[in-house]
């Protein structure tokens, strides 16, 4: 299981240096990403290193990733990892940044020896009560006293 977080890990701290073609190397050809933007489900094309590079100049720098109570679940060469993310930035132009707290459900493969992204899921939950806003001041619970 150590791998597994340190592929999780080093590619979510990967965003900060803004090196969209090392980060995609941790993704398996052809993975399936539902992320935070629209659309529900991302292009094929999310492979190319251009549509994380233009998401990123969106940001005085490239935004910072920070990946909490993690938890992986592993049989083979399959695992399952979830956690709660914050992405902390300053949007171009803006004079205050921002840090957003998301959910995360990873699959990852064993494919030629390497743990490879195949199944990316983030999430915001949202409000219940007809509003339907997006929740994105919720931050985590303290973790519990072992």
């Amino acid at each position: 299981m150590n791998e597994i977080r340190e592929v999780i890990e080093r590619k979510a701290a990967l965003l900060e240096t803004g090196d969209a073609k090392a980060i995609l190397s941790y993704y398996a050809p052809g993975f399936v990403e539902f992320n935070l933007a629209p659309p529900l489900r991302q292009p094929a094309e999310s492979q190319n290193p251009a549509a994380l590079e233009t998401w990123m100049a969106n940001f005085e720098a490239p935004p910072r990733r920070e990946v909490t109570q993690l938890e992986i679940t592993t049989d083979g060469d399959v695992a399952f990892a979830t956690s709660i993310d914050s992405l902390s930035a300053v949007p171009r132009g803006a004079d205050e940044g921002f840090t957003l707290w998301f959910r995360v459900t990873l699959g990852l493969r064993r494919i030629d020896g390497r743990w490879l992204v195949t199944h990316e899921h983030e999430s915001v939950p949202f409000e219940m009560d007809g509003s339907f806003r997006a929740s994105t001041d919720l931050t985590p619970d303290p973790a519990p006293a072992d």
